[in-house]
């Protein structure tokens, strides 16, 4: 069995341009084995992903983590590009950074917005899509779904969206930033006690140019109260549709999770191939690479395996 690690760094980050960004990226692993791409959340970084990475890599896969759009040293090749967060744009990133990088195919893996581009890239592309690991199930949504009230105590876990509709919203966690990082850490995994050199090896991604933007541009869509780039419209409309995803796929839950959630069975039948669903126990909460990345790890081999 894969053992947690204690790893507190990456080798030499690499750059490529990809598509209308050049991505900051971590590898691990031979460059001829089969290829897991890792895709991290917010507020996280590739840090999520730092005792992972050297589990996969020991056994014998290739592992790319790159930042996404508004993190880390990912940065925009044109100051006049739109910093834009909407679902769809972070799973063209990653179909761009895979053809950069002449990856014909990968298992894709990922929680929170990287759980979600991850569904999206299996449910659109699954010729680039091996087979899949998702963290809190299906999270494809649509602007529509965005509209509909939920009962107020899933409401309140939401506040933050909230917030971020507002301008001092993007004023407050433009500089709260890390505060406010930190502070959705602990609401999302109460009982993950990370220390403050685990936080602040994160925390410093937040601090790309572009990062509020995104996120605040990431949250506005979601309720509908900002447009997104009309050159996505067509494959918001297909993601609006909820696809089936068809590849094998393992989907992950920590046991004390915090950040909003379904239960397992409200997604299952939304994956049509081989399917299975785990709860991982032990206190493990909403950035489960990190907090369980024996169990997260295992769950990339074996999802290659079905």
């Amino acid at each position: 069995m894969m053992r947690n690690g204690t790893n507190t760094s990456f080798d030499a980050l690499k750059q490529i341009d990809a598509g209308v960004l050049n991505v900051g990226y971590a590898e691990a692993g031979p460059s001829d084995g089969p290829v897991v791409l890792l895709l991290h959340g917010w507020p996280y970084d590739i840090y999520s992903y730092v005792d992972v990475a050297p589990l996969l890599a020991n056994a014998g896969y290739r592992v790319i983590v790159p930042y996404l759009r508004g993190y880390g040293t990912t940065t925009f090749l044109s100051s006049t590009t739109p910093r834009n967060g909407q679902q769809s744009v972070v799973a063209v990133d990653s179909i761009a950074l895979m053809d950069a990088l002449k990856i014909e195919k990968a298992i894709l893996a990922g929680f929170d917005w990287g759980a979600r581009t991850a569904n999206i890239v299996a449910a659109i592309f699954p010729e680039r899509c091996k087979a899949l690991v998702s963290v809190s199930g299906y999270l494809i949504g649509s602007q529509q779904a965005g509209q509909v009230p939920l009962p107020p105590q899933a409401e309140l876990q939401w506040w933050y969206q909230y917030y971020f509709a507002t301008e001092r919203g993007r004023a407050g966690y433009d500089k709260y930033r890390h505060d406010f990082a930190k502070l959705i850490w602990q609401l999302a995994s109460p009982q993950w006690d990370f220390d403050d050199a685990t936080f602040e090896r994160s925390a410093a991604a937040f601090d790309n140019a572009d990062h509020v933007s995104i996120v605040i541009h990431n949250y506005r869509w979601r309720l509908g109260l900002a447009e997104g780039e009309p050159k996505y419209d067509e494959l918001e409309q297909r993601l609006a549709q909820a696809p089936d995803i068809t590849v094998p796929t393992i989907t992950l839950e920590g046991d004390a999770n915090g950040a909003p959630h379904l239960d397992a069975s409200a997604y299952a039948r939304k994956f049509s191939g081989k399917y299975s669903h785990r709860v991982i126990t032990g206190g493990v909460g909403h950035n489960l690479p990190q907090e369980a990345p024996q169990a997260f790890a295992q769950a990339v081999v074996d999802v290659d395996a079905y």
